[in-house]
């Protein structure tokens, strides 16, 4: 299993940041590789959320079950698509200056194959994807 964390001091609230980052639907405006998302089922708690993802020749599909305390918490885990094991946790810490974001991401995938193609990557992808989340916030809370 491989995985990737980052920790990054920015200066927008937990509540701005965990408001982003929940916001499933318009991950495809900003998100690289994000094709499209849809929200299968919501509460005040959890919801559950298709995600296609592209790559070059490789499209896939995949499922989370999203659970959080807001503002400081959101945990995504894998619900069916090519992972064997996919866990992401975001955590919004309020700091004077803003709020420190913690992102860690857990994976691996089912097929020696995609593993072949993708493993290798998907590191690299995990931090373009905090960095895709940093250039959406600069944009959206000036």
């Amino acid at each position: 299993m491989a995985s990737h964390s980052e920790t990054q001091v920015l200066p927008f609230s937990a509540q701005q940041m965990f408001d982003m980052v929940i916001d499933v639907g318009k991950y495809p405006d900003f998100l690289p590789w994000c094709v499209a998302t849809r929200i299968k089922s919501r509460t005040p708690e959890e919801m559950v959320a298709d995600m296609a993802v592209g790559f070059k020749m490789i499209q896939e599909r995949y499922t989370s079950h999203i659970t959080w305390q807001e503002p400081t918490h959101i945990h995504i885990k894998d619900a069916g698509g090519p992972f064997k094991y996919l866990e992401t946790d975001w955590k919004f810490l309020p700091r004077a200056e803003g709020c420190q974001v913690d992102f860690r991401i857990d994976f691996e995938f089912s097929s020696a194959l995609l593993e072949k193609v993708m493993g290798g990557i998907f590191t690299e992808a995990a931090h373009k994807m905090m960095q895709a989340f940093i250039a959406r916030a600069e944009n959206i809370y000036p």
